[in-house]
């Protein structure tokens, strides 16, 4: 598949050498400040120049743009790979070049993240694949409401990705008689694909990365109130939005719309050997953030990740490839997150450093030092990052900050661990951090991987879907009112 997606790269007008001229000469001047701040015991993120955050910001740009202006490029993975590489390249030349072993050693974080990553979404994105629930369901607005509600528990276990990937072709087969369910996909598209995912590191992207940074796996259940509240609030008005749009197609049309939607297949799982292979998931994430049979302390490298792909490769092999086609699975979206986030792991390494030495005091910016310290504060800025920029990177940004404040060097695979040992006001600071990157991951088709996703399945189905602005308009009808309340109950 990649082989095939490659032969159409078209060849770039563009040397390397003159990509990267302009970049070299910035990195020998930077050489000099590097180590002169290394000598000083001073983070590396002090002396970073500013413009290394130009790729960072420039990738997650191309992510929310190029799609609404370049849609029919864009939608080849193998030009999404020439926008990575061009925004990664001068990034990891620039970490090598001006900080020498250090640099290095944070690049090979960045990769044994980003590894962790995949390997978790690719094996959820196969595994799910593989489970095809046949017949069709009842679309009532009860019905469909227990569909959402059963979509924001099992978010948080098998992933907002493999939730949504699980369910939303059996409630659109439900729906199928129905004029009007742009909006069951909308509350869909909240619910199951963005906030039903905080309870656990499985749940959504930025939990998993806080994960393996140091967050113990159980931490999450903590921000119960939250999760209840928001998709408690969510699955209300739904029910009721459902209920009068059914109503006005009951005035509007011939027949009775709730005898065609009531009308269904026999409902059967197929596959459900899968769910074995999830379990399988769970376990190696659990067991190896816990120590599991290896006294306590973190697996090694790559056994994690090892177990993940083992999974993967074993429901692959015991599914019937039939269910897969019936899923009409594809690896086309798995590989485009691949690798847009391959580049994105390269380009937020001088993100992180600067932001965090930036809340430590070490450095300015624009001449201001950082000036937020409160949990709303943080909620937000977490937020309006994460509904147009990647909430996945943004969360980590953000609890670099905060850890930088709290004087924790944005070092090895505990110190957000070390944040929450801090005591109840860095608890409430990464409680904010988590819930602005997960819920607020809803505001925008580009907040959260499973997002376009959805629309693109909705779209193959028949149902029109509301452009990017259209979905704003919902999300700050629906959702944004519903923050400021989560603001006043949590994080005043």
């Amino acid at each position: 598949m990649i082989r095939r997606l490659l032969r159409h790269v078209p060849p770039s007008p563009l040397r390397p050498a003159t990509l990267l001229a302009p970049a070299m000469l910035a990195l020998l001047s930077a050489t000099a400040r590097a180590e002169e701040h290394a000598a000083g015991g001073v983070g590396m993120g002090a002396g970073m120049p500013l413009w290394t955050l130009i790729p960072f910001v420039a990738i997650l740009l191309a992510i929310a743009v190029l799609p609404l202006f370049a849609a029919h490029w864009w939608e080849h993975n193998s030009n999404k790979g020439i926008i990575a590489a061009i925004c990664a390249v001068p990034v990891a030349a620039y970490m090598l070049m001006s900080h020498g072993s250090a640099g290095g050693h944070v690049l090979l974080e960045k990769l044994h993240e980003y590894v962790s990553f995949i390997c978790l979404l690719g094996s959820l994105f196969i595994i799910t694949g593989g489970i095809y629930i046949r017949g069709s369901l009842s679309g009532t607005p009860l019905l469909n409401t227990a569909i959402l509600g059963i979509g924001a528990v099992i978010a948080s276990f098998i992933g907002t990705t493999g939730a949504s990937v699980l369910l939303i072709r059996p409630l659109l087969r439900a729906n199928a008689p129905r004029a009007r369910k742009v909006h069951i996909v909308v509350f869909f598209i909240f619910i199951v694909s963005n906030c039903g995912g905080l309870l656990t590191p499985l749940g959504d992207p930025p939990l998993f990365l806080g994960f393996l940074k140091g967050v113990p796996f159980g931490w999450t259940m903590n921000l119960w109130k939250e999760w209840l509240l928001v998709n408690g609030a969510l699955l209300l008005v739904f029910n009721f939005w459902d209920q009068r749009v059914l109503a006005k197609e009951e005035l509007e049309r011939p027949g009775s719309q709730l005898e065609e939607v009531q009308k269904h297949e026999p409902f059967g799982i197929e596959g459900g050997l899968n769910f074995l292979w999830l379990a399988g998931v769970v376990f190696a994430i659990y067991g190896s953030g816990s120590g599991l049979f290896n006294g306590g302390k973190p697996w090694p490298i790559g056994a994690q990740e090892g177990l993940m792909v083992l999974f993967a490769v074993l429901a692959w092999f015991s599914t019937k490839a039939s269910n897969r086609a019936a899923n009409k699975f594809s690896w086309v979206p798995i590989i485009e997150v691949a690798v847009l986030f391959a580049g994105i792991f390269v380009c937020m390494a001088p993100a992180l450093e600067i932001l965090n030495a930036w809340g430590k005091g070490d450095r300015l910016i624009a001449g201001m030092g950082f000036g937020m310290t409160q949990p709303w504060q943080y909620f937000w800025g977490t937020g309006a990052l994460s509904s147009f920029l990647d909430n996945a990177p943004t969360y980590l940004t953000f609890a670099a900050t905060a850890s930088g404040q709290a004087g924790i060097a944005v070092e090895g695979s505990t110190y957000l661990g070390e944040l929450l040992a801090k005591g109840d006001a860095a608890q409430k600071l990464m409680m904010a951090i988590s819930c602005g990157a997960v819920f607020m991951g809803a505001n925008t088709y580009i907040g959260n991987g499973p997002n376009f996703m959805v629309k693109a399945i909705a779209e193959e189905n028949g149902v029109k879907m509301p452009g990017f602005f259209g979905y704003m308009a919902y999300s700050l009808g629906i959702l944004v009112p519903l923050f400021v309340i989560v603001t006043l109950a949590f994080f005043r």
